[in-house]
């Protein structure tokens, strides 16, 4: 499974039309003629990330060779929505178990999370648009085929979604180091969305006002930060022992 490219106007605007998974839009720097303003103001509506890129970046992307200055990357995997993930909870009468990966740019990090994530029992994967990495082929080979079988929704914003999520009864637990609770004290059962943020500046500050809880995990050593996958796997593996202690 691998992300593919869509090239040349008229063919990034019939992909636009379609409302298919689109991860981004690279065109040509300082081409703003014709339909290429057509195609930034789609992209616009739909919230897909559109980034100016030399030519000579878009010749070497090009498979075709006549990219006309636009070649959009399409998503290797089909995203699903967070009511979806709740229905799996639902149909599996189980208390809702889920991952927030905040703003994570790292494809390795977040193939490695969707891996652990997907071995846990984690009901789904939820994503931003902005600020993070999208699924392409690299985070589908650190999955290591976990995105096969992961749910993963990628939402316009991860604030909103956790108000959503909220409202339907899951507490929200946050992974920051600043935290006084130790992950392995704090009751991980129930409807719970574990929070892991990006790799350098960790979570987004409005994500951590909107966490219930906050938990850390402890550190010995003279490096005082983990691996955002390393982290979020510690934390989702706690929450996967309780709730089967719990059974």
């Amino acid at each position: 499974m691998s992300e593919f490219k869509v090239e040349g106007r008229n063919a990034v605007i019939e992909l636009l039309k379609s409302e298919k998974p689109v991860n981004k839009i690279l065109i040509a720097r300082g081409d703003r003629q014709g339909s290429i303003n057509e195609i930034i103001k789609m992209a616009k509506q739909n919230k897909i990330i559109v980034t100016e890129v030399d030519k000579s970046k878009l010749d070497t992307y090009s498979e075709t060779k006549h990219h006309q200055g636009v070649i959009a990357f399409v998503s290797p995997v089909e995203y699903k929505d967070v009511d979806y993930i709740l229905d799996i909870a639902r149909q599996r009468d189980e208390d809702p178990f889920i991952l927030i990966a905040d703003e994570i740019e790292d494809p390795h990090n977040l193939g490695a999370l969707i891996r652990s994530a997907e071995i846990a029992g984690c009901h789904g994967v939820i994503i931003p648009k902005r600020r993070a990495v999208a699924v392409t082929e690299v985070v589908s080979k650190v999955s290591v085929g976990a995105t096969e079988y992961m749910p993963i929704a990628r939402v316009n914003n991860i604030n909103e979604t956790i108000r959503e999520l909220k409202a339907n009864g899951i507490w929200i637990v946050g992974t920051d180091g600043s935290a006084e609770t130790l992950y392995y004290k704090q009751d991980l059962t129930g409807p719970i969305a574990i929070v892991v943020g990006s790799e350098g500046r960790g979570m987004n500050k409005l994500t951590m006002k909107s966490c219930d809880y906050l938990v850390k995990i402890p550190m010995m050593g003279k490096i005082t930060s983990l691996n955002a996958s390393v982290s979020g796997g510690i934390v989702l593996f706690e929450a996967l022992k309780q709730r089967l202690e719990r059974n």
